[in-house]
């Protein structure tokens, strides 16, 4: 079967991705200044994002391919962890198999 094949049959797989899920996160804004105390740009940030990661976002392109996805994997008992989760209910990722 070659990629396309494969790519256009994706909406019959149900995958298990098993790995280190991570939560990215992404701030932008300008810099304004260089912090007098060191060498480091202050920045004003003007928006905040937060995106699956490691794992979590090969779970995530599976679903944009049209697959089923379930995770196995192990998540923190904090705000990053809920994060996660709420974002995989989200893409209706299986987390029977996420711990905490």
């Amino acid at each position: 079967m070659d990629a396309q094949a494969a790519l256009q049959n994706a909406n019959h797989v149900t995958a298990l991705v098993v790995g280190d899920v991570m939560l990215d996160a992404y701030l932008v804004g300008h810099v304004n200044r260089i912090s007098p105390e060191a060498p480091v740009p202050i920045v004003d940030v003007h928006q905040r994002d937060r995106r699956l990661g490691g794992a979590a976002n090969v779970a995530k392109n599976l679903i944009a391919l049209g697959a089923k996805v379930h995770i196995a994997a192990v998540i923190g008992n904090d705000a990053a962890g809920e994060d996660i989760a709420h974002l995989f209910d989200e893409l209706n990722v299986g987390t029977r198999a996420l711990l905490r």
